[in-house]
């Protein structure tokens, strides 16, 4: 009963404990943030294997930036348990607070996010790959290029890239390819005492006439802090995920309702207005899968879906991936009034040109299904228009 209660609470209650940073880690830090040779900002990729601790030192090296830089961007590449935003998201953010607790997950609004709609990459490698390029591409569009004709006052950014901790087979097949594209100036490799778990020491993705074009620091997994606990942050990976959508959900409401359990977020979402999104005007894609045309809105009940923009013309330096603006819960279908009924925490303003709605593999968690007296919780008379 206690491991039911917790898993029922996941998105609502936190355990944090004082982190210890080894040495080893901070002098990492230090020697990307202060290399003197590297002019532009460094880009520092993290990568190692499963709970090896890329998440804490990746938060490490973004407080370290900030105390150099005004802001630094941050590239998410694990679609399972990503940093600031819910599963299933490749997202880049502008960070320009440092991370106080470095326990504790926090959902931001990135700076642009493609949703993958997977809690791995093994379905799809190509369109994972493709989508973080996209997102690398736009971050060197916009914030690493500098030339004559360039504003003067347009400031370059460091970048740290945190990675999933797949690192065998098809994932060490995925890492290679994404050091290869990005280029990193500095690599971070974490590795832990199992050494056959680990990847290849050195740079493992180059060839050997241009090993020296890079970076490497290799430092080892802090497994205990002072007081003999562990000191990273090891979650049941389906609970972090249910409680990331739970606290991207929970955005519906004001902070100051009165919502404590994921029963009673339950309740208000089954009484929460959707918006009315018109069938006729909205694209659907099915996400590594294909659909029947007979059962494609069908299909969409009672599911997850990114919110995205297809209308934006393609440019020389950008592909034709929509940029996900949020995710919506849709909460109902009705064919012969051409209405979709889809809950979101996305303001209306940026709802506007919101014109196709992507489904993949993103489950609701099951705690908000269950929703006591009401036999279906995805239908509501009280609907707001969407414009």
């Amino acid at each position: 009963m206690g491991e039911q209660k917790q898993e029922e609470e996941a998105g609502f209650q936190s355990q944090s404990h004082p982190i210890f940073i080894p040495a080893s880690w901070s002098e990492a830090a230090d020697s990307i943030a202060y290399d003197s040779s590297s002019s532009p900002p460094p880009i520092a990729f993290i990568c190692g294997p499963k709970n090896s601790g890329k998440t804490t030192f990746s938060r490490q090296l973004l407080n370290t930036l900030l105390n150099r830089y005004r802001k630094v961007a941050y590239l998410d590449t694990d679609v399972g348990q990503p940093e600031f935003t819910t599963p299933g998201c490749l997202s880049l953010h502008l960070i320009d607070e440092q991370i106080l607790d470095l326990t504790i997950l926090t959902l931001k609004t990135p700076e642009r996010c493609l949703f993958f709609g997977d809690t791995s990459s093994k379905r799809d490698p190509e369109t994972y790959l493709n989508n973080i390029f996209h997102l690398y591409n736009y971050f060197r569009m916009k914030f690493y290029q500098s030339n004559e004709h360039e504003l003067p006052e347009k400031t370059q950014l460091p970048l740290v890239i945190n990675t999933a901790g797949w690192v065998k087979g098809v994932g060490y097949d995925l890492l290679v390819e994404m050091l290869k594209y990005i280029a990193p100036t500095h690599v971070v490799q974490i590795r832990i005492s199992t050494e056959d778990k680990n990847l290849p020491t050195g740079a493992f993705w180059l060839d050997g006439n241009k090993k020296g074009q890079v970076n490497l620091i290799e430092i080892n997994a802090a497994l205990r802090n002072s007081s003999n606990r562990s000191m990273l942050i090891r979650k049941d990976g389906r609970l972090l995920r249910d409680a990331r959508i739970i606290g991207y959900f929970r955005q519906c409401f004001p902070s100051d309702m009165n919502i404590t359990t994921n029963k009673e977020l339950a309740d208000a979402l089954a009484s929460h207005p959707p918006y009315e999104v018109p069938i006729s005007k909205t694209k659907v894609m099915h996400l590594h899968c294909q659909v029947p045309s007979s059962e494609i809105f069908h299909s969409l009940n009672a599911t997850i879906v990114g919110l995205a923009v297809s209308s934006r013309k393609p440019t020389e330096s950008e592909s034709c991936a929509p940029w996900c603006i949020g995710l919506g819960l849709v909460r109902g279908v009705n064919i012969s009034k051409d209405l979709l009924y889809v809950i979101t925490p996305v303001p209306r303003c940026n709802l506007e040109n919101v014109d196709m709605l992507l489904q993949g593999f993103i489950d609701i968690p099951a705690c908000l299904l269950q929703v006591r007296g009401c036999m279906s919780p995805y239908m509501s008379a009280d609907i707001l228009p969407a414009n």
